[in-house]
C-alpha cells in the first residue's frame, strides 16, 4: 500500500461534504446525547419528609469508592502485635418480600458472603486501610484487604480459629481447626500504615441479591436487607497499647429521621464469649453511575458512521466510476485496504475528541444534580475514552469491507447494523436470558462494546453480573479483539473478491 493510494482515498472522502458532515454529526451525537443524559440525571434522598442530597460513598486511600459498613469491636494497637479468636457459630436473618401487606417477611439464614472474624484497620473512619481474616457464610475462610483484594483459605466454616499478626506494614492471616495447627491464608502489605491502628472483631452481612426472570427470559435484580450474628471466643490480643477497654463502633451506620441508627449493629459480651451482630459490606462500590454511562450516544453515532462508510465504499459502484479507480490502481486488494485505513483513521480522528471531553463534562453536570459517578483509575479512563473511539473506527472498517463485498449500500448497511447493533441491544435490554446474552457478546462483533466497561466483576462481591447490568463476558481488550477479527476477515474477503472478480 502506497501513500498515493491513501492520499487518493482520503481525497475522495474529504471532498464529499455529506460524508464529512456525517462524521462530524457522529461526533456531536456522542457529545450531545452524553450531556443530555447527564442533564436528565437527578438524585435526592429523604430525611423523613425532607428531601436532602444523597451522601457520597466513602473513598479508599487509592480514591476508589467503597462500601464500608460493619460492626467493629476493637482496641488500639501501637506497632507490632496481633489478635487470635475462634468463630464458633454464625446465624442471621434475611428480609424477603412481604407475603401479606404490612407483615414483615423475615426468615432465618446467612447469605453466602456474610462475614465475621478479626481485623486490623488504620482507623474507624470509613475507607481507612484494613486487613481481615474471616469466616463467610458459604465461601469458607478468606483473607481480604483494602476492599478489592481477596484470598481463599480452607472451604470450612465455623467453628474456626483465626489469627492476624502485624509486623510493620505487613499483616499475616492464619487459620486453624483446633488452635494448634496453623495454616497461612495470606499476607497483605498496607503501605504507609500508621503506627497506631485498631485491632479487633467484626461482623458484616451484604444485601441478599435475588434475580427475577421476566416472561421473555430476561432478568432484573433486587437487593434486600440481611444481618449476621457471629459468636466468638478464645479472644486474645497482644501488642503495645492493647490493654484498654473494647471500643464499639457501628461503622457506616445510617441515621433515621429521628436521629437513631437505622438497622444498628450490636455487641454482647459474656465472660470470654462475644456475640457481634452486623450488616452491610466491606467491598468496592459497584452500585453507582459509571464513566461509560456518559457515552450513551455511541450507539447512535455508530449507526451514522456505518451509513457514511457504506456510502463511501459503494459510491464508485453506484456512480459507475469503479473501473476508472481500478485502472488507476491495478492492485485491487491494496485499494480496499487503503479505503478501510482512511475510513478508520478519519472516524477515529472525529470520535476521539468527543469521547475525551464528554465524560468529564457529564460528570460535572451529574455532580451538580446530586448524582455520584464511580471514580476509576487514569489508565481505565484512558482505555474507555480511546477504546470507544477505536470501536467506532473499527466499525467504520467493517462497514467499508461489507460495502465492498455487497456493492449495494442498503444491503451492506443492514448487514453491519445486524452484526453490531442488534446483538448489543438484545443482550443489554433484559430481553434474553443472561447466558444467551453473554454468548451474543462473545461470538458477534458486538463483543467490541466490552472495551467501555470500567468496573470489573469482583468474585467476593454479590452482584448481578450480566450484560443488562453493564458487565461483559469478555475482558475489554479481548472483546475489542473479536470485533477487530471480524473486520479483518471481512476486509480480506472484500480484497479477495476485488482481485478475483470484475468490477
Amino acid at each position: 500500500m502506497t501513500a498515493r493510494l491513501l492520499r487518493a482515498e482520503w481525497t475522495k472522502l474529504r471532498t464529499v461534504r455529506g460524508w464529512m458532515a456525517g462524521l462530524a454529526a457522529s461526533s456531536l451525537l456522542v457529545l450531545g446525547l452524553g450531556l443530555l443524559f447527564a442533564a436528565g440525571g437527578h438524585s435526592s434522598c429523604s430525611q423523613g419528609p425532607v428531601e436532602v442530597p444523597c451522601p457520597t460513598p466513602p473513598l479508599s486511600r487509592d480514591g476508589r469508592a467503597v462500601e464500608d459498613r460493619f460492626f467493629f469491636v476493637s482496641r488500639s494497637l501501637d506497632g507490632d502485635g496481633g489478635i487470635t479468636a475462634r468463630v464458633t457459630a454464625m446465624n442471621g436473618q434475611i428480609r424477603l418480600p412481604d407475603a401479606t401487606p404490612g407483615v414483615r417477611n423475615v426468615v432465618s439464614g446467612v447469605v453466602p458472603w456474610a462475614k465475621a472474624g478479626i481485623m486490623v484497620k488504620e482507623s474507624t473512619k470509613q475507607g481507612a486501610a484494613y486487613a481481615a481474616v474471616m469466616v463467610t457464610g458459604a465461601h469458607g475462610v478468606r483473607m481480604q484487604h483494602d476492599f478489592t483484594e481477596d484470598v481463599a483459605g480452607s472451604a470450612g466454616g465455623a467453628p474456626r480459629w483465626l489469627r492476624l499478626t502485624r509486623t510493620g506494614e505487613t499483616i499475616t492471616g492464619e487459620e486453624s481447626p483446633d488452635g494448634r495447627r496453623w495454616t497461612t491464608v495470606g499476607t497483605a502489605r498496607l503501605t504507609g500504615l500508621a503506627h497506631r491502628v485498631r485491632i479487633g472483631l467484626f461482623a458484616a452481612s451484604p444485601g441478599d441479591v435475588r434475580v427475577v426472570r421476566n416472561p421473555l427470559g430476561g432478568s432484573a435484580s433486587a437487593s434486600r436487607f440481611t444481618e449476621v450474628t457471629a459468636t466468638m471466643d478464645e479472644v486474645t490480643v497482644r501488642g503495645a497499647g492493647t490493654g484498654g477497654t473494647w471500643s464499639r463502633d457501628d461503622i457506616g451506620v445510617e441515621l433515621g429521621p429521628d436521629g437513631n441508627p437505622h438497622h444498628p449493629g450490636a455487641f454482647v459480651g459474656n465472660g470470654g464469649t462475644f456475640a457481634l451482630t452486623g450488616t452491610g459490606d466491606i467491598a468496592p462500590d459497584t452500585s453507582n453511575g459509571r464513566i461509560e454511562h456518559a457515552l450513551t450516544g455511541v450507539l447512535i453515532a455508530l449507526v451514522v458512521v456505518v451509513a457514511v462508510m457504506v456510502s463511501f465504499a459503494t459510491a464508485e459502484y453506484r456512480r459507475g466510476l469503479i473501473r476508472t479507480t481500478l485502472l488507476a490502481g491495478p492492485r485491487r486488494g491494496r485499494m480496499a485496504v487503503a479505503k478501510a485505513v482512511v475510513a478508520g483513521a478519519a472516524t477515529f480522528a472525529f470520535a476521539l475528541p468527543a469521547t475525551a471531553v464528554t465524560p468529564p463534562l457529564a460528570r460535572g453536570i451529574l455532580r451538580g444534580n446530586g448524582v455520584f459517578t464511580l471514580p476509576v483509575g487514569t489508565l481505565t479512563e484512558v482505555r474507555v475514552v480511546v477504546g470507544v473511539a477505536a470501536l467506532l473506527a473499527v466499525a467504520a472498517v467493517l462497514a467499508v469491507a461489507l460495502g465492498l463485498l455487497f456493492r449495494r449500500g442498503a444491503a451492506a448497511a443492514v448487514a453491519a447494523i445486524t452484526a453490531l447493533v442488534v446483538p448489543y441491544v438484545l443482550a443489554t435490554a433484559s430481553i434474553l436470558p443472561d447466558e444467551v446474552s453473554r454468548w451474543l457478546l462473545r461470538l458477534t462483533p458486538a463483543a467490541g462494546f466490552a472495551v467501555q466497561q470500567s468496573i470489573p466483576e469482583y468474585a467476593h462481591v454479590i452482584g448481578h453480573y450480566a450484560p443488562a447490568a453493564g458487565y461483559f463476558p469478555l475482558p475489554p481488550w479481548a472483546g475489542f479483539a473479536v470485533l477487530c477479527a471480524y473486520a479483518v476477515v471481512a476486509l480480506g474477503l472484500a480484497a479477495y473478491r476485488l482481485e478475483r472478480r470484475d468490477a
